[in-house]
């Protein structure tokens, strides 16, 4: 049999059926925030959206792997990224989850100081990740990629120039490359590659003073010029080189040999190719 309920209970009855729903909503509320997450890449949100990092569980933060963080990615499933980051470092609760969040230690250089942040990632209702946040949003940079090395610098000419003996490089009176010159020519060619990135290269030829000054003047010239083709066949950019012929000029010896095989071995150091470098003008 039923009764009624009384005045007196019918206002208890309605505070009981509100602290009910409350619980309720509170219980839902754990469960994780109901508002979608925001898709997008790595960005910055509110500093409030963050928790404090004294609440986290692993206070000193953890170093992570940069190349596995570069692995992120939005539509990552939870499983993908506990095996990417490992567990959040924060109590998130266990079912309903929309955030996890992390406290990561990165070095400033190989075995400095290092400095802390805080990753959130953010997912949908199925647990995808839709974004991920920094804080501070400075801390973004760390997922750049390395700069590659700096490349050497162009090593220049020695302050002396490279003396190549012309008896070396050529049958006497004459301006053709024997193969012993080609590989002569070969042995300076990455010195000479690398020194043209920066200066201009000056490739001088010079004869003895046997023969006419006119024949020693053109016979320098061709051997100059003989050494600079071979420079260009090597890859050294032809702008940068320049040829030039000075016949018998600035010799580097004396000789006064009566007998002309004994002079022409005498003069051989005045036959010769310089290769110098001039640095190109700022």
């Amino acid at each position: 049999m039923c009764t009624q309920p009384t005045s007196t209970a019918q206002p208890l009855m309605r505070s009981l059926g509100l602290s009910l729903a409350a619980l309720l909503m509170s219980a839902c509320a754990s469960h994780g925030d109901p508002r979608p997450a925001s898709p997008g890449t790595t960005a910055g949100t509110d500093a409030d959206n963050f928790p404090d990092p004294g609440n986290a569980t692993l206070k000193e933060g953890l170093f992570v792997d940069v190349d596995n963080l570069r692995l992120f990615a939005r539509g990552m499933s939870k499983r993908q990224l506990y095996a990417l980051l490992g567990t959040p470092h924060f109590g998130e609760g266990m079912w309903g989850v929309r955030e996890w969040n992390y406290l990561f230690n990165f070095r400033s250089s190989p075995g400095g100081d290092y400095f802390t942040c805080q990753f959130k990632v953010e997912f949908d209702g199925k647990g995808i990740a839709q974004a991920a946040h920094w804080k501070p949003q400075a801390c973004a940079a760390v997922l750049e990629p390395p700069r590659p090395p700096a490349p050497p610098a162009p090593a220049p000419m020695p302050a002396e120039p490279l003396r190549l003996s012309a008896d070396a490089m050529f049958a006497f009176d004459s301006a053709v490359l024997t193969s012993e010159g080609r590989d002569n020519v070969t042995a300076l060619l990455q010195q000479v590659r690398d020194a043209s990135r920066v200066q201009t290269i000056q490739v001088i030829g010079y004869t003895d003073r046997i023969g006419s000054d006119r024949y020693n003047l053109v016979l320098s010239q061709r051997r100059a010029e003989a050494v600079r083709n071979a420079l260009i066949a090597g890859g050294v950019p032809a702008a940068a080189i320049v040829a030039e012929g000075r016949g018998k000029a600035d010799p580097l010896v004396q000789c006064e040999q009566a007998q002309r095989n004994a002079l022409i071995v005498c003069l051989a150091p005045n036959r010769r190719v310089e290769l110098s470098g001039r640095a190109l003008p700022r």
